[in-house]
């Protein structure tokens, strides 16, 4: 549920910040436009398994609160380029150290869910 304000006790202050970046596919969204701005389809060639639908309304959420821009040119067809804002920038660290603590632990997570899976089909 989506909160106008926040209390920043108790966590809260997290849950703020997983509101505008958590789901599957925002952090990795976010992370392929940390090196360069890019067009919509170049950031649906990284998702293969993400329709376009939800690529827009992930596009849309992150314009929406303030993490991303978006820039349409005036051509034809039209071109559109999403670029992190400076607010947005402002996760470069906390991205970094989530892509560093996922290729750490990759194989870890791997063999909890296969064990996770075995131990539900036993």
């Amino acid at each position: 549920m989506r909160h106008r304000s926040y209390d920043v006790q108790f966590g809260c202050a997290v849950e703020a910040a997983l509101e505008v970046i958590g789901g599957k596919w925002k952090g990795a969204i976010l992370y392929r436009l940390l090196d360069e701005k890019k067009r919509f389809n170049e950031l649906k060639r990284f998702f293969p398994s993400l329709t376009q639908r939800i690529l827009t309304q992930q596009l849309r959420e992150l314009e929406r609160d303030g993490v991303i821009s978006r820039k349409v040119y005036a051509e034809v067809p039209p071109r559109v380029e999403y670029a992190l804002t400076e607010f947005g920038r402002s996760l470069e660290p906390a991205l970094r150290m989530l892509s560093e603590w996922g290729a750490k632990h990759v194989d870890e997570i791997r063999q909890n869910r296969e064990q996770a899976a075995a131990s539900r089909s036993d």
